[in-house]
């Protein structure tokens, strides 16, 4: 049973990661449709991360009563519908609002999935939430192979879009099978009295994560221009710089798990955030395009354990809320994902693509820094099933509130 819920859990998270792979590799084909600019194309992705953000703020106390399993199973066929309901759009202001509920609907089913990877790491007791990840990753590069393979067949946004929704929504039907129930809380059975206000603890956890999706934020958005403009690479090698960065983040989560259980979450954390400040400097004092494509790939190999580790401790830092905490951090962190590119991008504009992109240095050094504060009492029955109880062991001292 627990390997079926670990395996559903991964092909979720799979299965987000193909809807999205797919979303932003057609975007060209998006903007074909209804003739839109890059202006009108920000707006609507500014809207799906808006309405993200929006419905993990407004449905964190109802997911935290009705629990991931629950929440899993009613909100990814409604991803999938509403996906649906984006290709379909006629006319663009129709778009907007399309995009709005796939966002909210979307958002919802990130939550629920983390929040369901939460719990089956700890009835594995053991971290696997990098694994989880990865099977992001995998769906992402899918998502956008399928892209690629419906442009070259000369398949349009709506029909390509339609495609996706039409596998995804029988798919996340028969993923609902495999979910565990989320552990009775105290608050929740009536043993305890629910407290008002979430741990310091979880905003803490919600900071880091805020500052890791701005990083993989900007690296997103400002890579094939940082290549392009500043390094004078053709538009061909300036694409290769994220999909580099992404392969190096798949390789870094499928082992992700087993460096955090022989290293500790703090020193994982705290060598991810100098690594990705390294990595980034590569990139910024880079003399040519090769090296910096080198820098964006061992970035992508450290950073990419920061926000499945966020995500696994704010799982446990409110035992209480697990679902109402995985909620908060991630809408934090989708923060950060939509305001990392445009600080980058108001920096480029006052100095240079360089300096706006050299921000994610700073950023990778206050990781660094806030990972001495991260509560760790999770990881007292993680350490107690590994092989290096030792090391993680030394960890398991809970935040003093």
């Amino acid at each position: 049973m627990l390997f079926r819920a670990r395996t559903g859990t991964f092909l979720t998270f799979a299965l987000a990661g193909l809807l999205t792979g797919v979303w932003v590799a057609r975007m060209p084909a998006l903007a074909d449709k209804f003739g839109t600019n890059e202006g009108e194309i920000g707006i609507v992705v500014l809207v799906w991360g808006v309405g993200a953000i929006v419905a993990m703020q407004a449905l964190r106390a109802v997911m935290a009563r009705a629990g991931s399993r629950a929440t899993l199973r009613l909100a990814l066929p409604l991803t999938a519908l509403s996906y649906a309901g984006v290709a379909l759009a006629p006319t663009y202001t129709v778009l907007l609002g399309a995009v709005a509920l796939f966002g909210m609907t979307f958002g919802i089913t990130d939550i629920a999935m983390n929040a369901q990877g939460s719990v089956v790491e700890r009835a594995y007791r053991r971290s696997i939430m990098s694994g989880m990840h990865a099977g992001w990753s995998v769906g992402a590069m899918c998502g956008g192979l399928f892209g690629v393979a419906t442009a070259a067949a000369g398949l349009g946004f709506t029909a390509t879009v339609l495609a996706a929704a039409a596998l995804s929504l029988p798919a996340g039907l028969a993923l609902g099978r495999t979910y565990l129930p989320d552990p009775v809380s105290p608050a929740a059975s009536g043993t305890g009295r629910a407290r008002r206000r979430m741990p310091a603890a979880v905003y803490l956890i919600g900071i880091l994560g805020f500052i890791a999706f701005m990083t993989e934020g900007s690296i997103a958005d400002w890579s094939g221009l940082l290549l392009h403009d500043e390094l004078g690479a053709t538009q061909a090698v300036a694409a290769f710089g994220y999909p580099m960065f992404e392969l190096a983040m798949l390789l870094g989560r499928l082992v992700g798990d087993r460096v955090r259980m022989r290293l500790g979450t703090r020193r994982l954390l705290v060598g991810a955030g100098l690594g990705t400040a390294l990595g980034m400097t590569v990139v910024v004092l880079a003399p040519a395009p090769q090296v910096a494509i080198a820098g964006f790939f061992f970035t992508g190999l450290v950073v990419c354990t920061v926000v499945p580790t966020t995500i696994s401790l704010a799982g446990t830092a409110d035992p209480e809320r697990p679902g109402a905490a995985v909620a908060q951090v991630g809408a934090m962190g989708y923060g950060g994902l939509l305001l990392g590119p445009v600080v980058v991008g108001f920096l480029s504009d006052a100095t240079s693509l360089r300096v706006g992109v050299g921000v994610v240095v700073v950023l990778a050094l206050l990781i660094s820094a806030g990972a001495r504060f991260v509560p760790l009492r999770m990881n007292v029955d993680v350490a107690s099933h590994s092989s290096e109880a030792a090391v993680a062991g030394a960890e398991t001292e809970p935040l003093a509130a």
